[in-house]
């Protein structure tokens, strides 16, 4: 029996940070230090932990700081390669279009600023026993609790992917947000026109629309350092020694 590709996690951090200021001014939110340590080390540890043998880092803001920080990734237990955005912004979906040449066929997206206390490698493993779905994506029952819930489930399905907008009115069918980590196959980034300025978010909601991208719920709430409370946050969970790699 053939042993299963090696799983491949994509990192988006070329973002410009803009909530962070004046921290992002002079370094990228993916290199912001907590407990110790840059948060892309956390985050790549985190990856290796649950099987990633690659992590493609997606890199725009001040993005040659991430290269010199993690090079080619053997010191986290992986590999890390790069795209670098430039200064022209491309959206997350974007991004995605820019690193088409480099993806597996089936992928992991996960932003740069998040921290995520469940199993990495479980969407990509739902997707590979779906061949009928384009895309897996990890959820959380939120409910408005830690940000704008943006999607609702039923059953096993994603079937409404909706981002609101400030002051727009509850939704209580949207009672589940995104939690940071799609699984995606190629073929989706690859109907995209080359070029294109666009957010994941869309690529999101078009998918659910077509009964295509699945859901998996994590149980436990999502962390980021894209916030200074999100950062805080962040710290005392990695500071209670439930951060370390293969913890949960």
């Amino acid at each position: 029996m053939p042993s299963p590709p090696p799983l491949q996690a994509v990192l988006l951090a070329g973002g410009l940070g803009t909530r962070m200021r004046p921290r992002t001014e002079r370094i990228p939110k993916f290199l912001l230090p907590v407990a110790g340590r840059p948060f892309g080390a956390w985050l790549l540890d985190r990856l290796a932990a649950h099987g990633y043998a690659e992590a493609l880092v997606c890199i725009g803001h001040l993005g040659g700081m991430i290269r010199d920080e993690f090079g080619d990734g053997a010191a986290y237990g992986l590999r890390v390669g790069y795209v670098d955005e430039g200064d022209r912004l491309r959206g997350t979906a974007g991004a995605l279009r820019l690193a088409l040449p480099l993806l597996a066929p089936t992928f992991l997206v996960t932003y740069g600023d998040s921290w995520l206390p469940f199993d990495y490698s479980g969407p990509l493993r739902d997707l590979d026993a779906h061949p009928e779905a384009a895309g897996t994506m990890a959820v959380y029952s939120n409910a408005d609790a830690f940000d704008a819930s943006n999607s609702e489930v039923r059953g096993d399905l994603v079937v409404r992917y909706h981002k609101r907008r400030a002051g727009d009115p509850r939704d209580p069918a949207l009672d589940h947000i995104d939690y940071g980590a799609t699984a995606l196959r190629r073929e989706v980034v690859e109907a995209l026109p080359e070029g294109v300025v666009l957010g994941l978010d869309t690529l999101q909601a078009e998918l659910a629309a077509a009964g295509r991208l699945r859901a998996i719920v994590a149980t436990e709430r999502f962390f980021e350092v894209g916030s200074e409370a999100g950062l805080a946050d962040l710290e005392a969970r990695l500071t209670d020694g439930r951060g370390r790699p293969g913890a949960s």
